[in-house]
């Protein structure tokens, strides 16, 4: 854009309306936080601004100064040109309006089973103020032990991650949010480093992409760290170990909450002997399930 033109981009909802061109015109994919190139183009112009996200209209129509608009153009050009999701532009994601710092080491957290922890997982769940023992396998960033700590009050957490690096990205969470006294991270290959503990809840969002739908990625996913997209060639390479050793981990009313995104027909077709609860939330439909301990013995 020649330097003319650029100075034309006034306010900030000229800035939105370029923004949503551009994304348009680049065909970008999202799925990242946003789902449409409207809610994407005020995210990164609000964040560029230090403004807050949820307070849009009053801002509508203020001038910007040549610099803010600088700041705001450079984030919508790089999230075009790089295809980098924005949360690892702006080093954030938010999650059920909680914010969580994120970067590269980790995938941007979306799971819908933050919508269940909303309600503390209620009717499955009795008295969220009951629950002493959480398990969250494979956390990332951290994002749903956090969540889960929120929602179970009285609850002591652990969160499991294979990759050191996901777990320095969930260390500076935890710090975040006040949890180091209720939420302790541990490196290990999925139960293998575990202390021996029973569980009230797991809540689980393994690595489930199936290897013809990895080859398929848009180029946004492609800057997450396989490890944690990457299930095997039907998805459920590690779904199957974490379902066999479950059990051993699952207090007498535990219960797991397991997030398989679009792979129900190969999780049926894997386990064909279990009759799952699936769990349908306003963002997902037939991507969550819960199985009790009962049901896993």
């Amino acid at each position: 854009m020649n330097p003319a033109a650029r100075h034309e981009l006034q306010t900030l909802r000229d800035l939105i309306r370029y923004g949503v061109s551009r994304l348009n015109a680049a065909q970008v994919a999202l799925g990242h936080g946003s789902d449409n190139a409207w809610d994407e183009a005020v995210y990164l112009t609000l964040h560029a601004l230090h403004l807050p996200l949820d307070t849009l209209d009053p801002f509508l129509d203020a001038r910007v100064l040549a610099e803010e608009r600088e700041r705001v153009l450079d984030l919508i050009d790089r999230r075009v040109t790089e295809r980098v999701p924005a949360a690892y532009l702006t080093n954030e994601a938010w999650l059920r309006g909680h914010r969580f710092y994120v970067d590269a080491r980790v995938i941007v957290p979306r799971s819908p089973i933050a919508e269940l922890l909303d309600q503390g997982l209620t009717p499955w769940v009795q008295d969220p103020y009951a629950v002493e023992h959480v398990l969250d396998m494979c956390t990332g960033s951290g994002c749903l032990a956090i969540l889960g700590a929120l929602a179970f009050p009285h609850a002591q957490v652990d969160a499991v991650d294979v990759s050191p690096d996901a777990l320095d990205v969930a260390r500076r969470n935890v710090d975040d949010y006040g949890l180091a006294e209720r939420l302790e991270l541990h490196q290990s290959n999925l139960f293998d480093a575990l202390p021996a503990r029973r569980y009230d809840v797991i809540l689980c969002n393994p690595p489930y992409v199936n290897s013809g739908s990895m080859d398929a990625l848009p180029q946004e996913y492609l800057h997450e760290p396989q490890l944690a997209l990457a299930g095997g060639a039907d998805g459920m390479d590690l779904v199957r170990r974490i379902l066999e050793a479950a059990p051993r981990y699952l207090s007498d009313e535990g219960v797991l909450v397991l997030e398989i995104g679009h792979e129900r027909d190969f999780f049926e077709a894997a386990f064909p002997e279990l009759s799952p609860v699936w769990l349908d939330t306003e963002e997902a439909s037939d991507q969550l399930l819960l199985l009790t301990r009962e049901q896993l013995k």
